[in-house]
C-alpha cells in the first residue's frame, strides 16, 4: 500500500470470510464462493479503502477529512477519522440514506449534514469544497481509497490458494469497488504468482445503470441517470466519478455488466439468507442476483468458478429487512398455547 506503515491508522478491516455456498452453487450449477465484506468493522467493504485514505490524510497533515454519501462511505470515514482524530463532515442525500448507516455515521462523531438532492449532487457540492481547501476529500475519486480496496482482489486469490476464479461478480455504484479488485488481482498476475485472470462482472440496478448501457452500447463513456431509484442504496448513483474504470476493467478483463429489478435483489437478498445463512444489504444481493439472471440467459457457463462480493451488512438496512419478513406470532405464554401454533405452522 502507497502509505507510511509507521503511521497506518486501522480497526483490523480486512481478512473477510470467504464461503463455499454448495446449496445455492449446486441450484446454479456453478462453483460459487461468496466473500463477505460486511464482517468488515464498520460492516461494508469502504473499510479497505478507508484504513489507507485516513493514513495519506495523516500524512498530509489536514485535519478535515469529508465525503458525500449514500451510507456506507459515511459510515466508515467517521469511524476512521474517529480513530485518528480528526474533523469529519458528512453530506448525505436528503431521505436517501438507509438508517442504519446514517446512526453509524452520526455515533462516530461525524458532523452531517442532509442536502436537498441525490447523491450525485451532493457529491458535486463536496467536491467545491475539496478543491477550496476545507477539506480533504475521501470519496472514492480519491486513488488512495481505490488502492485499500484492491486489497479484495489479493484475498480472493489467496483465498483460493492462489489462483483466480473463472469470473467476479459485484454490485456497481459509484463503480470505483469493480476496478479496485480487478487492480488488485492484475497486480498478482503480472507478477507471476497466478496463471490466468478472472471476468470482472458488475451489477446494476435498473433504475440506476449508467454503467452497464455503456457497456451496451460498447463505448467507455456514460450517460448519466439524472434521477436515480433503486431500493438498493448503497448503489443508487447516476453519474458514478469512477465509470471510465470501471468500463475498463470489464473490457480489459472481457468481463460484462447486467441490470436487475429491485424485485430480484430484495427475493436474492433472502435466497442468500435462508439458503446460506448470509445476511446482506440489498446492494451486496444485487450480484447473486446478478448471478442468477446471467446463468438463466446462459451468459455463464454450467460448472463455472464464482466469487461474488458482497459488500455490506444486512443490517446497514434494517428496515429492509424488516419490512421482507413477517410479525412475529403472539401467544400465551404457556406450553399448550405454544404447542397449538407450532402445529399450526
Amino acid at each position: 500500500m502507497p502509505v507510511d506503515e509507521s503511521r497506518i491508522i486501522s480497526l483490523q478491516e480486512g481478512g473477510t470470510p470467504f464461503i463455499k455456498c454448495n446449496k445455492l452453487g449446486d441450484q446454479l450449477g456453478v462453483k460459487l464462493y461468496i466473500k463477505v465484506e460486511g464482517s468488515n468493522p464498520t460492516g461494508s467493504f469502504k473499510d479497505r479503502g478507508m484504513s489507507v485514505g485516513i493514513t495519506k490524510a495523516m500524512e498530509l497533515g489536514v485535519n478535515t477529512v469529508g465525503c458525500a454519501s449514500t451510507g456506507n462511505t459515511s459510515a466508515s470515514l467517521a469511524a476512521y477519522a474517529a480513530r485518528a482524530g480528526l474533523r469529519c463532515i458528512v453530506i448525505l442525500p436528503s431521505g436517501k440514506v438507509a438508517l442504519g448507516k446514517l446512526a453509524q455515521a452520526m455515533f462516530h462523531g461525524a458532523e452531517v449534514i442532509s442536502v436537498e438532492g441525490n447523491f450525485d449532487e451532493a457529491l458535486e457540492v463536496i467536491t467545491s469544497l475539496a478543491l477550496d481547501g476545507k477539506l480533504y476529500l475521501l470519496n472514492s475519486v480519491n486513488p488512495f481509497r481505490l488502492e485499500g480496496q484492491k486489497s479484495i482482489g489479493f484475498e480472493i486469490v489467496d483465498d483460493l490458494g492462489w489462483r483466480s476464479p473463472d469470473r467476479i461478480i459485484l454490485p456497481v455504484g459509484n463503480a470505483g469497488n469493480i476496478s479496485a479488485i480487478w487492480k488488485g488481482v492484475r497486480e498478482f498476475y503480472e507478477a507471476d504468482f497466478i496463471n490466468d485472470l478472472p471476468r470482472m462482472t458488475g451489477i446494476q440496478a435498473e433504475g440506476a445503470a449508467p454503467i452497464t448501457n455503456a457497456v451496451r452500447r460498447g463505448a467507455y463513456d456514460i450517460i448519466p441517470v439524472e434521477n436515480p431509484e433503486t431500493v438498493a442504496t448503497a448503489i443508487r448513483i447516476g453519474a458514478p466519478v469512477s465509470a471510465l474504470k470501471a468500463l475498463r476493467a470489464i473490457y480489459d478483463s472481457d468481463g460484462l455488466s447486467e441490470t436487475v429489478t429491485d424485485d430480484e435483489i430484495l427475493y436474492s437478498q433472502k435466497l442468500l439468507a435462508r439458503s446460506e445463512g448470509i445476511g446482506v444489504e440489498p446492494a451486496s444481493a444485487a450480484s447473486i442476483a446478478g448471478l442468477r439472471k446471467l446463468v438463466e440467459n446462459g451468459e455463464i457457463d454450467k460448472g463455472e468458478e464464482i466469487v461474488c462480493v458482497v459488500t455490506g451488512h444486512l443490517l446497514k438496512d434494517p428496515n429492509t429487512a424488516i419490512n421482507a419478513c413477517k410479525e412475529p406470532i403472539n401467544v400465551e405464554a404457556n406450553v399448550e398455547a405454544l404447542s397449538r401454533v407450532l402445529k399450526g405452522l
